[in-house]
């Protein structure tokens, strides 16, 4: 399956909490998208790798992505080595998107920032040729995607991109809690984190309105290019109205 955007994250819910209202527009507009998780969030201090991955597929068919992977690499502990490098560019080379979103460049979670460079360095190296890639015992063709996008998380980065979501705000926000184990659940007997908060779910919503009003939007998702962006029609920009 060819897919137009794949979005990676470290842990299941990055991608949800950053960019969940991008796929869900998108895949609105009739393109295909997916997610593919980095880990199983293993060592967070809530919920078990098993749970999340089952929350993960919920939080997917909300988002109506068509591919949800998990390449089980070890949570705290993976690195951005030729091993780890290698298994991206599988994936690149499988579906081969036209734009692939990462984790943050810099953030307050190290996996994020390592995932990030990860992910952008193996796009390039998917192009290259005399790297020999197979999936399923078939060799894989060379494939570069287009773009990548780095999606804003914990940390107040300033965006080159934001995405109108203001159609899709419901649906990230229902593909954020599908994640009960992780977030506000005044029920939860388990420990308290930064993250499960009720100041934190509402934080994602404002944070999405304050994006939004950057462009003239009610809600908005910010990205950082990992490339110099070009655009072939000028009437595709807009800012506030």
């Amino acid at each position: 399956m060819k897919l137009d955007i794949l979005a990676f994250g470290a842990h299941p819910d990055d991608v949800e909490i950053s960019a969940g209202g991008t796929l869900a527009h998108q895949a609105e507009l009739g393109y295909a998208c997916g997610i593919v998780d980095l880990t199983r969030g293993d060592l967070g201090t809530r919920g078990t790798p098993e749970i999340r991955v089952k929350e993960a597929r919920d939080a997917g068919e909300i988002l109506k992505v068509k591919v949800r992977e998990n390449l089980n690499f070890r949570d705290g502990f993976f690195k951005n080595d030729e091993e780890h490098q290698l298994e991206i560019i599988r994936v690149i080379r499988k579906y081969r998107p036209e734009i692939v979103l990462a984790n943050a460049p810099v953030d307050r979670h190290p996996d994020h920032g390592k995932g990030g460079e990860l992910v952008k360095v193996a796009c390039f190296l998917a192009g290259l040729r005399k790297i020999e890639t197979s999936h399923e015992g078939k060799a894989q063709e060379a494939y570069r995607p287009r773009l990548v996008l780095h999606y804003v998380q914990f940390q107040n980065l300033k965006p080159d991109v934001i995405v109108d979501i203001g159609e899709h705000i419901e649906a990230k926000m229902e593909a954020i809690k599908a994640y009960k184990s992780q977030f506000y659940n005044p029920e939860s007997s388990e420990p308290k984190t930064v993250i499960s908060s009720k100041g934190f779910l509402e934080s994602i919503e404002y944070r999405s309105k304050d994006m939004g009003r950057l462009i003239g939007a009610k809600y908005g998702e910010g990205f950082v290019s990992a490339q110099d962006l070009g655009v072939t029609d000028l009437m595709h920009l807009h800012s506030v109205r």
